[in-house]
C-alpha cells in the first residue's frame, strides 16, 4: 500500500502537494491529519506547519495484480499481466511462453486460480467485481471447442433419438453449451447432478 507524508502551511496545502506527487485523485485516497497549523506565539514563535499522511487505496484491480504476481513468482514462470477493466468486470490475461502450468487439464488450474483470484480481490471490498481470468487466450479457444462440440453432439442426439451425456463441466463452460443449442427445435439441453460432477443432457425433443 503506497503512503506519503507531507507539510504544507495548512492541510490542504499539505494534502494537495501529497496528491501532486502520487499522481492520483482525491478519492483514491485517504487522508490522515498528523498535526494542525499553528500560528505560535504573536505568529511568530512556536509556529508549527501542518502536516498529513496521505494513503493510495487499493482498488480490486491492484489487488488482483498483486495476487497474480505472487502466484507466478511461486511458480517460476514468467509472465505479462494484462488487464482490462469494464462496468462491473475485469478482464485479466497472462501472455508469456510455457504458461501450460497456469491451464492444467482441460483448464481445471485456471478455473481455481480464476476462483482464488476473485476471493483474494474481492475480500473486505464494498463493491465486488467479477474477474474473468485468461491466460494465453484458452478462453476464447476452449469455447471454440465446445461450441463446435455442442452442435456435434445435438445432431447425434437428434439422429439417434436419444439423450447424450456429456462429462462434468464448470457453470462457465456449460453456459456456452447451452447458449450454442439454444432456440433448436430438434433438441433441448439441461444440466443435473452436484457441484463440481454437474453435467449437462442434450436430449431430442419429442
Amino acid at each position: 500500500m503506497k503512503a506519503i507524508e507531507r507539510s504544507g502551511k495548512n492541510v490542504e496545502e499539505a494534502a494537495e502537494e501529497a496528491l501532486r506527487q502520487l499522481g492520483v485523485a482525491r478519492d483514491r485516497v485517504e487522508i490522515e491529519v498528523l498535526e494542525e497549523a499553528s500560528r505560535g506565539f504573536l505568529g511568530l514563535l512556536g509556529s508549527r506547519r501542518a502536516r498529513v499522511r496521505v494513503v493510495v487505496k487499493e482498488t480490486v484491480t491492484d489487488r488482483a495484480r498483486g495476487f497474480l504476481e505472487q502466484v507466478v513468482g511461486a511458480m517460476g514462470v514468467q509472465a505479462d499481466i494484462v488487464v482490462e477493466e469494464k462496468d462491473e468486470e475485469i478482464s485479466v490475461g497472462l501472455e508469456g511462453k510455457h504458461l501450460g502450468v497456469l491451464i492444467g487439464r482441460r483448464g481445471e488450474t485456471l478455473n481455481a486460480l480464476q476462483y482464488l483470484l476473485n476471493l483474494s480481490a474481492n475480500k473486505d471490498q464494498a463493491e465486488r467485481r467479477k474477474i474473468i481470468l485468461d491466460v494465453e487466450g484458452y478462453r476464447k479457444k476452449r469455447e471454440e471447442t465446445l461450441v463446435r462440440l455442442a452442435v456435434k453432439l445435438a445432431e447425434k442426439a437428434g439422429r439417434l433419438g436419444r439423450s447424450v451425456v456429456l462429462e462434468p463441466m464448470s457453470p462457465q463452460e456449460r453456459r456456452i453449451i447451452h447458449m450454442a443449442l439454444r432456440g433448436r427445435d430438434d433438441i433441448y439441453t439441461f444440466s443435473e447432478g452436484e457441484e463440481p460432477f454437474r453435467k449437462i443432457i442434450i436430449a431430442p425433443r419429442k
